[in-house]
């Protein structure tokens, strides 16, 4: 059993030198899994020349490629602490992250130096910026020697990961992973799929999100796998690129799989070789479950999982095993329970907050105790925040955030409950229910709503659509078209930003 990223580039070159790990799908480019660990290791050798502390942090700006990739390992390798930096948050959040973790080095593509310049216009300690070249990897001041070994050998503790959450209720917090913790995250989703070193995945979320980088990079990495990276989603080259690179497996959001069902080009798909989809991030619709499956004849492996727990907790079971519809599944690598107010285990059938304790479970929050005290108890239950309850057979059933429940006259109503109805309509593309306050019930539900395209319905038709399904009393007072909906890095829609954007009352 390896205990870092290190080693596990390590045995895997070992094991299959002249597999390929990473491919480009724009050029055609490939790494074997030897030139994965060496260039790793030039990477770390090349950053001790800088003079860095030990286990400093390391911010990458840069697209999905080949080399932001390399960069993630060969900083882990070295014993540094990799902070992916979110390429959407804008400036001033970039500028908050990066004083925040005291990055002092950050690896930057060409296309994202002028955003990262405007970050560093105020910055309060010297930071040395690196470019990455698209072919040949970081500039480096002063290259290393090619004999050279890192000067830190990294173990399972040592902090590997810091990723910052998306911030929608206020500053983003810096989430810790040990390589132990990513590891056994990568080894969650290798297990709950049966990944083996045959198959292939494709990277579509970017790796500056858990998603992209736990489940896709460190999920082929420890299947010992392939990896095709493409810079960014894409609904037109989307199958294209499945079938050129013989994809096996991909892991999408909710937004994505709504995304291929509203383009009308059916797709020439190898199922022999495509063996399923995988969607986390946030509730996959019923109703867009089912549909793409019945479309394109592939499995939808509905999951769960959290910035703070390296991605995966629950997953559905792969073929021929039952899966259900609505739900992200059972626990897989990890203990999950329904908690009450006290964090302690409720009946079954029981509305609680998700709770969740494994060796997937990050170090904590980097300069928060308190916060990290808040949410890891003592008995090590990290608190997701999200609502849920088990069925009798261990699935989990998520109603929807804490924070976001809209509580009209004293009851509670699940916004996800009025999602899910509004993407039933045909014309619907995209639905998020949010609380308006109200001075008659204390909060009323209103819901923002975008179009498929070359498709609309009048207000007065989706509310009686609504009223049908859900009452009156959880119908929407009004609905919002918008040309899109705000969505952090994952594509998962900021519901917590929807009001103020409607009413223009953010400060």
């Amino acid at each position: 059993m390896t205990s870092s990223i290190a080693e596990q580039l390590e045995a895997n070159a070992s094991e299959d030198a002249n597999a390929v790990w990473i491919t480009c799908p724009h050029t055609g480019a490939t790494v074997t899994w030897a030139e994965a660990a060496s260039r790793s290791r030039q990477i770390a050798c090349s950053l001790d020349t800088l003079g860095l502390a030990e286990g400093a942090t390391v911010a990458i700006a840069a697209p999905n490629s080949i080399w932001s990739t390399l960069c993630f390992t060969g900083i882990t390798v070295g014993g540094y602490l990799a902070t992916p930096l979110n390429l959407v948050a804008g400036a001033r959040v970039l500028s908050y992250v990066i004083g925040h973790s005291k990055a002092s080095v950050i690896l930057c593509a060409d296309a994202c130096r002028p955003l990262i310049d405007d970050a560093l216009a105020e910055a309060e300690h010297p930071v040395t910026i690196v470019r990455i070249d698209p072919d040949t990897g970081p500039q480096w001041p002063v290259e290393a020697d090619p004999q050279a070994v890192p000067n830190v050998r990294p173990g399972p503790t040592t902090p590997g990961l810091l990723m910052y959450t998306s911030g929608t209720t206020g500053k983003p917090k810096g989430v810790v992973h040990g390589h132990d913790s990513l590891m056994a995250s990568g080894l969650n989703v290798v297990h709950g799929h049966g990944v083996r070193p045959g198959d292939t995945a494709m990277c579509v979320l970017p790796i500056y999100h858990i998603n992209g980088l736990c489940v896709t990079v460190v999920g082929t990495l420890m299947s010992r796998s392939g990896l095709v990276m493409p810079d960014r989603f894409s609904v037109r080259s989307f199958w294209q690129q499945v079938r050129d690179n013989n994809v096996s497996w991909f892991s999408a959001v909710p937004t994505h799989f709504a995304y291929l069902l509203s383009e009308g080009v059916q797709p020439e798909i190898d199922h022999a070789r495509l063996r399923f989809a995988r969607s986390a991030s946030a509730p996959l619709a019923p109703d867009t479950h089912r549909r793409f499956e019945e479309r394109f004849g592939i499995r939808i492996i509905e999951t769960m999982g959290l910035t703070e727990t390296g991605a995966q907790i629950l997953s559905n079971p792969m073929p021929p095993a039952t899966a259900k519809i609505g739900s992200p599944g059972v626990p897989v690598g990890n203990d999950v329970i329904i908690g009450d107010d006290n964090q302690a285990e409720v009946p079954r059938g029981q509305t609680g907050e998700i709770l969740v304790r494994g060796s997937n479970v990050m170090q904590g929050y980097l300069h928060q105790p308190d916060e990290t005290a808040k949410t890891i108890t003592a008995d090590g239950w990290l608190r997701t925040g999200d609502l849920g309850h088990m069925d009798e057979d261990g699935f989990v059933f998520v109603t929807g955030r804490i924070k976001e429940l809209i509580i009209k006259g004293g009851e509670n109503i699940a916004p996800r409950e009025v999602d899910e109805v509004l993407l039933e309509h045909q014309a619907i593309l995209e639905a998020a229910a949010f609380a308006v306050p109200c001075a008659q019930y204390g909060q009323r539900v209103e819901a923002c709503i975008r179009f498929q395209p070359g498709r609309s319905a009048s207000e007065d038709e989706l509310l009686a659509h609504c009223s049908a399904h859900l009452g009156k009393f959880k119908t929407p007072d009004r609905l919002h078209v918008l040309d899109d909906l705000p969505k952090g890095p994952s594509g998962k829609v900021q519901r917590l930003k929807l009001c103020d954007l409607v009413y223009d009352t953010a400060p």
